[in-house]
């Protein structure tokens, strides 16, 4: 019996996929597909966002070509295969010419033409093609328009903030720029709002009223009142709104969430976690302090998702004790949260003019996982126990610091209608909380 074997991700499968299979089929006697997983998509910075792998391999199994299925997961995963299941020979499109030449010393190499005038990527951009407009004023204003590029069917529409004109370093990386908000929801199907925190409501608001999809960097709004007006509109109007976290969406931080849930550490009792940078204020600028992010506003609902997934929101008490400037620089240079559970306590600090070493520390009954600076941008993290020589060692490549497959869930949002978010409103509103006790002064401030 010859046996062949091809891989492939086969999202939204269509009649190149079928007639590749077809002949590949016809080389020997029978066929072994493989399809990558997701994670390994991710991990070579391959961004789909259409079919999940499972739905991938229910599309391949319909086909009836395939005698066996499985599922490819990491990189040098083809060597294994072909020893194991004693394969003769590997195929392949032509579009892959000598990039699996190494594979002759196991096994024949055959590359076949490709059905032209068939494309995955036509298909993934005329069925979920968008325009995204961005309002704000950030640095992340730039990585966000660069990391839609990784993103099959989203354009980026334009760039919207008041002093635009005036930042040209910014404005060079964008084709169309306005101080009119209104022209640039007119030109968009969906807005990402990364303007001062004071104002994501109103930006958010407008946006949503116009039938625009929004993701708007944490926390949404400043009060209770304004977030659960937003939420309403957005159900009103079958809406997506949704939180921006970057950290949320890397593959790395998915991993350790799910590891800590499924009792890795035993029991958790504790959840430490650490965000900050330095800026140099210039306190001669009015108008410069005026966009200043405070320390929560930066990085806040980033400190705070670990422990509200992994804890939950029944806290018995919290603390928050801020520094916050003088009148011209009246917003919070660093701030801490502590929350005291039923059978578990958790820490947050952040500091946007602060600088402390930028860890998370889960620790358990039966161990501890250790995320090292900058954790926020997770790639790589361990699990310890009491004995020493016992450390797991987890590491996942993390592109574009998550930002692309942020993008990638929205997209997948309001394609599917709106089903689940993955920060949930009540994480949303938690947030919100304490933004607003901070900007009130509601806190120790010291």
């Amino acid at each position: 019996m010859k046996k062949v074997i091809t891989y492939g991700t086969y999202d939204c499968l269509h009649y190149g996929h079928i007639r590749l299979l077809e002949r590949a089929k016809a080389l020997g006697d029978y066929l072994i597909v493989g399809v990558t997983s997701d994670a390994y998509d991710k991990e070579r910075g391959k961004i789909n966002g259409c079919q999940s792998v499972l739905e991938r391999v229910e599309a391949v199994r319909k086909t009836g070509l395939a005698d066996l299925i499985i599922i490819e997961e990491y990189e040098g995963q083809k060597i294994d295969d072909i020893i194991k299941y004693g394969v003769d020979i590997f195929t392949v499109g032509s579009d892959w010419v000598g990039k699996f030449d190494y594979l002759n010393d196991y096994c024949k190499v055959i590359y076949l033409d490709r059905t032209q005038g068939v494309s995955s990527t036509e298909i993934r951009t005329e069925n979920k093609s968008i325009r995204i407009g961005i309002v704000g004023e950030s640095t992340l204003t730039s990585k966000f328009r660069h990391e839609c590029e990784f993103v099959n069917g989203v354009m980026v529409s334009g760039l919207c903030y008041e002093d635009i004109l005036e930042d040209k370093k910014t404005a060079k990386d964008f084709s169309y720029v306005t101080d009119n908000y209104n022209d640039l929801l007119d030109k968009s199907d969906a807005i990402y709002v990364v303007s001062h925190p004071s104002k994501h409501f109103i930006h958010t608001k407008e946006a949503l009223l116009k039938g625009k999809h929004v993701i708007c960097e944490a926390p949404i709004a400043e009060t209770k009142d304004e977030i659960e007006e937003l939420f309403k509109i957005a159900d009103e109007k079958g809406l997506v709104l949704m939180d921006s976290i970057k950290t949320a969406y890397s593959l790395a931080y998915q991993r350790l969430i799910l590891l800590m849930k499924t009792g890795n550490i035993g029991d958790i009792v504790s959840v430490d976690a650490t965000c900050t940078s330095l800026h140099n204020y210039d306190l001669t600028n009015e108008k410069l302090l005026k966009r200043r992010w405070g320390s929560y506003n930066a990085w806040g609902p980033t400190a705070l998702l670990p422990v509200f997934q992994l804890l939950g929101l029944n806290y018995k008490d919290s603390t928050v004790i801020s520094k916050i400037g003088n009148d011209k620089l009246n917003f919070d240079t660093f701030t801490k949260i502590h929350f005291v559970y039923d059978n578990a306590v958790a820490s947050i600090k952040v500091g946007n003019g602060v600088k402390s070493e930028g860890e998370m520390i889960i620790s358990g009954t039966k161990g501890y996982a250790y995320v090292p600076a900058p954790w926020w941008k997770t790639e790589y993290f361990e699990i310890r126990h009491e004995d020493t020589s016992d450390v797991k060692k987890f590491y996942f490549k993390i592109d574009g610091e998550g930002i692309r497959y942020e993008i990638v869930a929205f997209l997948d949002l309001i394609s599917n209608g709106v089903k689940n978010l993955y920060i949930s409103r009540d994480i949303s509103k938690e947030f919100v909380k304490f933004q607003y006790l901070i900007n009130n002064k509601e806190c120790i401030n010291i």
